[in-house]
């Protein structure tokens, strides 16, 4: 054999014996490696799979109330009858209200999103976060969430006297709780919660005010609920949005000129078309007739405002002291409802002016 058939020959085992050598370190590595891996303890489903793409492997609960310590989705279905249509209360933006009892005889609200209208788990999560952590006397509190598989579900405080949108529309009882002091009063009250959304460090704007999302607890104080279409905003104060949010009747009309983006002045002015629905018992998104003519009722509004036809726009069931009460009330009203977004006031603004009104009517002033 010549010198160099030696060479390769030489040169073929020593690759083959690499190789050899390779695969058995690669094949042990791999084999030290599965113990491990088995050995490790469960994920906590708080902080889900960062690989995980399907919504059907996600489960997570949180509580933001020491009441609700524990949350599970075999609880709920247990607490709402299976969500039992006998159990609904309330038929909110993107979901229905159960009223449901936990085990430890805690009361609570209980919203099961609709699944076409659901956000991606994360967002979900992270909204949730932000208006659980969220606190003033007159925004309902989320106590908590559950999310399994495709199903988003909220727990709230269930406030006893159901939405103003019933004492105004679906109930006219002869001696109605609803007095013109106690409307004002909860006009008040929600200016104080909107706010309260608008000045925090990344305002919140909540894009669907209207008398079914204001609910009223024992006393008849108001609690702004369902921020189904809240969004958070950066320092610019405004939400880029392509689509229309919110409800006919209440919507700037700013939106109708194809300016969609979130606001706070957008909040304003459907706050000014909710003032109006309670001192009229009208719904807004059902047409008004003045002077022969068919208007919506934020534009009856201004046009009786300024014809001094005061009291021709107040609900029959009003019983009022004083002429400059009612006045007043509707020409902040109509502030908020102007056309221009610059001449619409703040809601602190509004709060200011509203607090004026109440220590005018002796109505007492909350700090």
């Amino acid at each position: 054999m010549d010198y160099k058939t030696t060479a390769i020959l030489v040169a073929a085992s020593s690759s083959t014996i690499m190789l050899i050598i390779l695969f058995i370190l690669v094949v042990t590595f791999v084999c030290r490696r599965r113990p491990a891996i088995k050995d490790q303890p469960p994920r906590n489903h708080n902080f889900p799979d960062p690989d995980l793409t399907s919504s059907d492997m996600v489960t997570e609960s949180a509580s933001f109330d020491p009441s609700i310590c524990e949350i599970s989705m075999a609880e709920l279905i247990k607490a709402t009858k299976n969500f039992s249509s006998d159990l609904i209360v309330g038929d909110g933006s993107f979901g229905l209200v159960y009223r449901a009892q936990l085990f430890n005889s805690v009361v609570v609200a209980v919203k099961k999103l609709d699944h076409d209208a659901l956000q991606g788990f994360r967002e979900f999560a992270a909204e949730m976060e932000t208006l659980g952590r969220l606190n003033h006397p007159n925004i309902v509190r989320i106590l908590g969430y559950c999310i399994s598989g495709s199903d988003r579900i909220l727990i709230y405080e269930f406030l006893e006297n159901s939405s103003l949108d019933y004492w105004l529309h679906e109930t006219h009882e002869e001696n109605s709780p609803l007095t013109w002091s106690t409307r004002v009063i909860v006009t008040r009250d929600v200016a104080k919660g909107l706010a309260y959304l608008h000045g925090l460090p990344k305002p919140i704007i909540h894009r669907d005010i209207k008398s079914s999302n204001v609910l009223l607890d024992s006393n008849f104080v108001a609690h702004i609920a369902d921020f189904g279409l809240a969004r958070r905003m950066g320092a610019s104060r405004s939400h880029v949005s392509t689509q229309v949010a919110g409800t006919m009747g209440y919507m700037p009309p700013e939106y109708w000129e194809g300016n969609t983006a979130a606001t706070v002045k957008a909040d304003v002015y459907s706050f000014g078309v909710l003032m109006l629905e309670l001192a009229t018992r009208r719904r807004p998104n059902l047409p008004v007739v003045v002077d022969d003519k068919e208007v919506g009722l934020a534009q009856w509004a201004v046009i009786m405002v300024e014809q001094n036809r005061f009291y021709e726009m107040l609900d029959f069931g009003c019983v009022v002291g004083s002429d400059k009460g009612v006045e007043e009330y509707f020409r902040i009203a109509c502030l908020c409802i102007k056309e221009s977004t610059r001449e619409r006031p703040t809601m602190n603004q509004v709060v200011e002016l509203l607090e004026d009104l109440c220590r005018f009517m002796y109505v007492p002033v909350t700090p």
